[in-house]
């Protein structure tokens, strides 16, 4: 199966509706993912945000995903460029970010449940600036957007101003990940680029066992982005945020989709669908986003 740009969907989110037995209801959705400008409505919600997940490479080409945050304007969207008046900070495995590559954004409102997804290429990557263009801009249904609302809220010194890097999860990486009710998983495919996606649940929806992580994929809008980006290319990366303290939790590694028979006694999702994530590289315990939810 090869990718048709006709019909919108790749290769590998063709062959994930196929086996989810959806293909159908995901072809009336094709045409969300053309090419696109960011249309007066998107340049609008965009412009009312204070957080978004950027997914992109490092200089040695490892992916991972990482929290943005600003004060409403900080995403500035008009026609085929996306300026983002901000951008990883130092010790975030993506604070020497490199253009020209594709990058994938989810921008998000908790507190009115709603996000967009803007794909493209990093045209212009400066200390605070980051400028996108668009190459893929279009919303995503409200499900699992657990409501919250997002302030601002100080930053405060930890005994590890500087980030922890490693190969595992320690004691307080382990907790924020267990606690979590959302989180982003950030993909990749070889010629549509990178994506960005949030994932939420009840607190505890994801697992940690040994080096692996897993959660359980819950109904969606049948298009499988992420997952059909996984089909093609296990590479993936993660973000957890501690909304109360904005601690950050950051891991890269290889993703895949188990597959069983919807609704055994041991699926949670009623799609007989789990992701399971295996660890490569971790980084956590840096100087915490300032950013605080309600």
């Amino acid at each position: 199966m090869t990718a048709d740009p006709a019909r919108g969907f790749h290769d590998g989110e063709l062959a994930v509706q196929q086996r989810a037995g959806v293909a159908r209801e995901a072809a009336r959705l094709a045409g969300m993912l053309g090419p696109t400008r960011l249309r007066p409505g998107s340049t609008a919600f965009l412009a009312g945000l204070r957080l978004a997940a950027l997914t992109a490479r490092d200089r040695a080409g490892t992916l991972w995903i990482s929290v943005l945050t600003g004060p409403p304007g900080f995403l500035d969207g008009a026609g085929e460029l996306l300026r983002i008046r901000a951008a990883p900070a130092p010790g975030d495995p993506l604070s020497d970010l490199g253009a020209d590559q594709p990058v994938g954004i989810v921008a998000i409102d908790p507190k009115a449940r709603r996000r967009m997804r803007v794909n493209g290429t990093l045209i212009s990557a400066r200390p605070g600036s980051l400028v996108v263009e668009v190459g893929e801009a279009y919303g995503n249904c409200p499900q699992y957007i657990q409501e919250r609302t997002i302030g601002t809220g100080p930053t405060r010194r930890t005994e590890h101003p500087a980030p922890l890097v490693g190969d595992r999860l320690d004691e307080s990486a382990t907790r924020i990940v267990r606690a979590a009710d959302t989180f982003f998983l950030g993909t990749i495919h070889p010629e549509r680029g990178a994506d960005a996606s949030h994932r939420g649940g009840p607190a505890g929806f994801v697992q940690v066992a040994g080096g692996d992580l897993a959660w359980p994929d819950y109904p969606g809008n049948n298009m499988f982005n992420s997952l059909g980006n996984l089909q093609v290319d296990d590479t993936a990366a993660l973000a957890f945020v501690d909304f109360g303290t904005g601690d950050t939790v950051q891991l890269s590694g290889r993703a895949h989709v188990e597959w069983a028979d919807p609704g055994p006694a041991d699926d949670d999702s009623g799609t007989g669908r789990r992701v399971v994530f295996t660890v490569s590289r971790v980084v956590s315990g840096g100087p915490p986003l300032p950013i605080r939810a309600a």
